[in-house]
């Protein structure tokens, strides 16, 4: 695979000073459109020790606007990020639309170290591997302009470049006891990348090998390569767009004249209306006594405080998802909950429609951004739910959007779970006429009614819809390891002690 980067590429300095003022330009050019555009390039330099990654990135820094570039470069695992799932700390990192992020020492790097180094055999490496292959296709199906470059020195040629760093006063703080370890190791380092290489090349994502032992060509191939792709982006973005603006702008066919239907034939409508969901069969008379309720309630509070203390000590880390029905008693439940724990232990997140900000990135980003640190407890009040209900029936993603979540959340949530963290989801299920009690209750109560909108009426309009779309929720990320619990909470305290039962049974199981 590298015999074609060892074959001694070079650019003379009198070509590269002829084609560099242009490329220059070019290069800024296309930042400047980009700066303008729907998706964010994320770069990745990976390769062998002394072939030019870090001065590539470098060039890139020059050459452009420093500002709209994010360079990162990733040394161990710090305490922080140790605590949290090992992807958090590159989702925190990810270039918003229309930047560019740089990315060093990253993803890649453990996994390939990992095996050189006999720390995980071929099995763990191609399992690492399809986590990284997962990754970088959620980031590209949303729009994403991924390249990859591997930078590439022959054993003879690293020698080499080491050596000539080690004697340059100037340079030799780069290269260290590690670089020489890896060297010795150089076989098995090329073997791995082959393997890495092969496996997570691909269309939306592709690997480029560069022939990293003249700089000179080394800058103008990496340079072209990233102009030439954001062009193409830019130009593929912009033909989809006006794609989409005249299927848009074309007017809809005329419906032929329907013919009268056969009373005693049900249509697909009628079909599709009384389909039975998942939601009903669910007992929604169950209820709790107000004495039993206070009873029960002490008792499950202090059985969750007991649980929690011990996971805590053990640095296990909770994340409590609460969806549901509007007026459904996710607030409530929330609150009676926490009132078992210490305040400086958790935190309470509730999401709304996203920020600008949030809008530029992906739209799992935001919730990366908030997972806990070891022993604390994060509860989400909405969540990535959102993209299989409220944007789905709302249209506020498109099919294919809300289509491949199911997958991305179901990956996302997995990674969670490996990490050692306590993960509980909750759909707090209501009756249509116990939510129009609910709302009419809210709009007669000084104190409550600043809880119902227009927006919270105006959905009572889609319900069949929204019950569908959950259906389909709790059918495709309802797994072994990311469970839904069904809440029946047409009656409050039955509602709340089993959110907290849940929960409790949740950390014995972890605790084994």
């Amino acid at each position: 695979m590298f015999e074609a980067a060892e074959l001694g590429r070079k650019v003379s300095k009198k070509e590269f000073d002829a084609a560099a003022p242009a490329l220059r330009m070019d290069m800024v050019d296309v930042q400047q459109r980009l700066r303008q555009a729907d998706f964010p390039v994320i770069l990745v330099f990976a390769g062998v020790d002394g072939a030019g990654k870090g001065r590539s990135v470098n060039l890139l820094n020059e050459w452009m606007d420093p500002r709209w570039i994010r360079s990162l470069a990733y040394d161990a695992a710090s305490q922080e990020e140790q605590e949290r799932p090992r992807y958090w700390r590159y989702w925190r990192d990810l270039p918003a639309k229309g930047e560019i992020g740089a990315f060093l020492s990253a993803w890649y790097s453990n996994p390939i170290l990992d095996h050189v180094h006999d720390r995980i055999d071929r099995a763990d490496l191609d399992t690492r591997l399809e986590r990284i292959a997962t990754f970088e296709k959620t980031l590209a199906d949303d729009g994403a302009l991924i390249l990859k470059f591997w930078m590439h020195l022959s054993k003879d040629q690293q020698k080499k470049r080491l050596k000539r760093l080690e004697k340059d006063p100037h340079q030799s703080w780069r290269v260290t006891k590690k670089d020489w370890r890896n060297f010795k190791r150089y076989d098995r380092f090329i073997a791995a990348a082959e393997r890495t290489i092969m496996r997570t090349s691909t269309g939306r994502a592709p690997w480029m090998i560069v022939e990293g032992a003249d700089h000179r060509y080394r800058a103008l191939t990496v340079l072209t390569t990233i102009r030439d792709a954001i062009n193409k982006q830019l130009e593929n973005r912009r033909t989809e767009a006006e794609v989409r603006r005249q299927i848009t702008a074309k007017p809809a066919p005329k419906k032929a004249k329907a013919a009268k239907p056969d009373p005693e034939t049900p249509t697909a409508a009628d079909t599709l209306i009384h389909q039975p969901t998942i939601l009903d069969r669910l007992d929604m008379t169950q209820s709790v006594s107000r004495d039993d309720y206070s009873r029960l309630l002490k008792v499950e509070r202090a059985r969750l405080n007991t649980l929690f203390q011990k996971a805590k000590a053990k640095d296990i880390s909770s994340l409590l998802v609460f969806e549901g029905w509007d007026a459904g008693g996710k607030g409530g439940s929330i609150r009676r909950m926490m009132a078992a724990l210490d305040a400086r232990d958790y935190r309470v997140l509730p999401f709304a429609a996203p920020t600008d900000e949030e809008k530029a990135q992906h739209y799992l980003w935001r919730f990366w951004r908030c997972m806990p640190r070891a022993g604390r407890v994060t509860v989400f009040d909405r969540s990535w739910y959102g993209r299989l209900l409220v944007e789905r029936v709302e249209g506020f993603a498109t099919e294919s959007e809300w289509g491949r979540a199911y997958g991305e959340i179901n990956d996302f949530e997995a990674q969670l779970v490996e990490h050692g963290d306590v993960l509980v989801k909750y759909w707090l299920n209501i009756t249509k006429d116990e939510q129009e009690a609910r709302f009419k209750n809210r709009d007669v109560t000084p104190y409550k009614r600043w809880k119902l909108t227009d927006e919270d009426w105006r959905n009572r309009e889609k319900w069949d819809l929204y019950e569908q779309a959950v259906n389909d929720m709790v059918e495709r990320t309802s797994t072994l390891t990311a469970p839904w619990t069904l809440v029946e909470a047409n009656d409050k305290r039955f509602a709340r002690l089993k959110v907290i039962r849940t929960f409790s049974e949740a950390l014995e199981k972890r605790l084994g």
